[in-house]
């Protein structure tokens, strides 16, 4: 595959002394089948076009039947369906999608705008979590904090990082995570170099259109119709998206790394897999996660063959949860609250 990735490219390996993984980076890629790093056009703009299909006949639904028993049933499964659209954009993201970036652009807007995601502003965020994943100083997203930063914490932004966890995502457009500056929606914000001020614009102009668009329907058919046919659904996309990019990053059995202890494929490893259920098959694999940090440029559809393969050289750095997903999301969310001041690598702790 043509080398478009720019900066998303996976980082060879260094070599530090001490603390090394037993294994590189080639290692694991030789272990891999070939065309799992190649995408197909056909194939990609296949989950693009399904994805489609499935909202606009839920739509379709919900208007013939317009009834309160089956609103519930429809904000459910829309909102399930705008987040498995986001994971189409996600690979658009990352330069998966195709081997053309005008075609990765162009599907990229089609996915994200319509569920307000600036898609070259997450583009780019998304980036730097993945050249610095297991970073506790450099990471993007779901980073830890430290125990002297969480005990200095105003109890408004506990409330919201510890309580509020699975509607962020908005916050997180606007503001980013705890201790960074920076919006999603400028190109003067510091997330971004001046080279990409006109993909940062073309994503905001996209992302207000959408917002505009939303406000012209609303005025044409009232707050009931916002309600119904898109916020509910919107939660439930947000409340997805917290939830997976939270449980794959937050867990008391990944470490997290600081200073020259860190290096690429050690982080890529701080995550860990989950198992979805029937869910898999909607979300595009989005559960193998770890495989996905290694190899960013990886198409979704590849990712569980990769996976298998990469098991037997990775043995006990490749971290899985065995519980169900709401056990694991219990779990972690009353056990991760911070990591020790010091020290690498660094394991999530509890405020009990």
């Amino acid at each position: 595959m043509p080398n478009l990735t720019e900066n998303l490219q996976e980082p060879e390996t260094r070599s530090l002394e001490g603390n090394e993984l037993p294994f590189t980076l080639q290692d694991i890629k030789t272990a891999i089948p070939p065309h799992c790093f190649e995408s197909s056009v056909v194939r990609s703009l296949s989950y693009f076009f399904l994805d489609i299909g499935i909202i606009a006949g839920l739509y379709a639904l919900a208007y013939t039947l317009d009834s309160w028993f089956f609103w519930p049933f429809f904000w459910v499964a829309q909102g399930t369906m705008f987040w498995a659209l986001f994971v189409v954009g996600h690979d658009c993201g990352h330069r998966s999608f195709s081997k053309y970036k005008w075609l990765n652009d162009l599907v990229g807007h089609l996915s994200h705008s319509p569920i307000l995601v600036p898609f070259h502003g997450w583009r780019i965020s998304h980036r730097t979590h993945h050249k610095n994943t297991g970073n506790i100083d450099t990471d993007e997203s779901w980073y830890p904090v430290s125990e002297s930063y969480y005990n200095e914490m105003p109890a408004y932004m506990k409330f919201l990082r510890y309580q509020m966890i699975l509607f962020l995502y908005p916050l997180y457009l606007f503001k980013r995570s705890p201790g960074k500056e920076g919006t999603h929606f400028f190109p003067s914000s510091p997330l971004f170099k001046p080279s990409e001020k006109w993909d940062i614009i073309t994503s905001t102009v996209c992302w207000g259109a959408m917002i505009a668009l939303l406000g012209f329907l609303t005025y044409q058919w009232g707050i009931i119709w916002l309600i119904k046919y898109y916020l509910m659904p919107y939660i439930v996309f947000v409340m997805w998206l917290d939830l997976v990019t939270y449980l794959h990053h937050t867990d008391p059995d990944i470490p997290w790394y600081r200073g020259k202890d860190w290096y690429f494929l050690k982080g890529a490893l701080s995550t860990i897999d989950h198992d979805y259920g029937f869910i898999n098959n909607i979300h595009h694999n989005i559960g193998t996660h770890v495989a996905h940090h290694i190899f960013l440029t990886m198409p979704h559809y590849h990712l569980k063959t990769a996976t298998e393969a990469i098991k037997p050289i990775l043995g006990e750095y490749y971290h899985k949860s065995e519980r169900s997903i709401w056990q694991s999301f219990w779990r972690s969310l009353k056990t991760c609250h911070f990591v020790p001041d010091t020290g690498s690598p660094v394991y999530h702790q509890s405020n009990k």
